[in-house]
């Protein structure tokens, strides 16, 4: 029951890791398009104010729609490092929570092991106990049956001295 438990966790902590790091690389990804089309606007609005304008201005203009660019590819590069991060970070944890559901199967495994040998071991003693009182018993049966058959040869008269000397006494009646 505890391994069918522990595997259910590990099922819904993969499954919360997975939609977090969907929802990471969804917000990211919306970020950086927001800055793409920022950046994209900036350099339309830039482009628009410098038509006609002096060769100076446009020279500026031109210088300052790199720097955007060049801003937009960083901040997309950012964001690219970020989702492999972010994905990394989550196959970290699909492998630290399997390996962690490894760990408690066998952990589980060994003690049902454990408990499988200690049942053995008892029933192994309650089997000796057994053997032991049986043989008990069948010792007491005999000493009977045998005090029986000296009992009817003494009484039929077919018993030889040295048998009647020695009554044979069962446990219960030495004590």
């Amino acid at each position: 029951m505890a391994s069918h438990k522990q595997s259910y966790r590990a099922g819904e902590a993969k499954g919360q890791t997975e939609e977090k790091t969907n929802q990471m690389m969804e917000s990211l990804g919306e970020k950086a398009q927001a800055a793409k089309d920022k950046t994209y606007e900036a350099a339309q609005t830039a482009k628009e104010k410098t038509t006609g304008a002096s060769q100076a201005t446009t020279q500026k203009v031109q210088e300052k729609a790199e720097a955007a660019k060049e801003k937009a590819g960083a901040a997309k590069d950012k964001a690219w490092e970020s989702k492999e991060a972010t994905k990394d970070k989550a196959w970290e944890n699909k492998e630290a929570t399997k390996d962690k559901a490894w760990e408690s199967k066998e952990e589980t495994k060994d003690r049902a092991s454990e408990a499988a040998q200690r049942a053995g071991d008892k029933a192994e003693y309650g089997k000796e106990r057994s053997e032991g009182f049986l043989q008990q018993t069948g010792e007491q049966v005999k000493n009977m049956a045998q005090s029986a058959v000296n009992t009817v040869k003494n009484t039929i008269g077919m018993a030889g001295n040295d048998e009647e000397d020695e009554p044979v006494y069962s446990k219960r009646d030495k004590n």
